[in-house]
């Protein structure tokens, strides 16, 4: 009886599975929403200048960030219903995810496209003669660095223990 409860409790990671969907469907539909608002507002102010051009860039940078974070929470409900619910979920076989490792390299990607969008929008934004940028700059560039290094050291040591594995039956 306890083995049958202990087997069912991996259903508890649904409620992991619908926060993070109703997060990811909340935050893709508030950017859907907010596109149409950026591109009304371009063209119903008719700042057609190198000024509203930057004001437009901030703002699309705004919403690729908002578009990426929607995604790694997509990819954070798939991932965990695809580990612990169901693994016949029809999708695309890039996307299916076989360990906790394969979500975290797979989030981590996602981290690092969104971490270089973000200083993308500083650089648009930056006024020239501000150091500040300078030290955001090192600053994502040693978190890429340590998540890459994570990535690295995470896949070697994948492959050694299972290299060291006994062969299956």
């Amino acid at each position: 009886m306890i083995r049958r409860i202990i087997a069912s409790s991996r259903y508890l990671i649904i409620i992991a599975v619908l926060g993070a969907f109703l997060a990811a469907a909340a935050t893709l539909i508030y950017g859907g929403i907010t596109v149409l608002y950026v591109i009304g507002d371009a063209f119903v102010h008719h700042d057609f200048t190198p000024v509203g051009v930057k004001h437009f860039a901030v703002d699309a940078i705004g919403l690729i960030d908002l578009f990426l974070v929607g995604t790694v929470l997509y990819i954070v409900a798939l991932g965990l219903y695809d580990l612990f619910i169901d693994d016949h979920l029809p999708m695309p076989q890039w996307l299916h995810i076989r360990t906790l490792d394969e979500l975290k390299e797979k989030l981590i990607g996602v981290i690092v496209v969104l971490l270089a969008v973000t200083f993308l929008g500083e650089v648009v934004e930056w006024k020239g003669g501000d150091t500040s940028i300078l030290s955001l700059g090192i600053a994502i560039a040693l978190v890429i660095a340590a998540l890459s290094l994570l990535l690295i050291f995470n896949t070697h040591g994948s492959q050694a223990s299972s290299d060291h594995a006994p062969p299956e039956a």
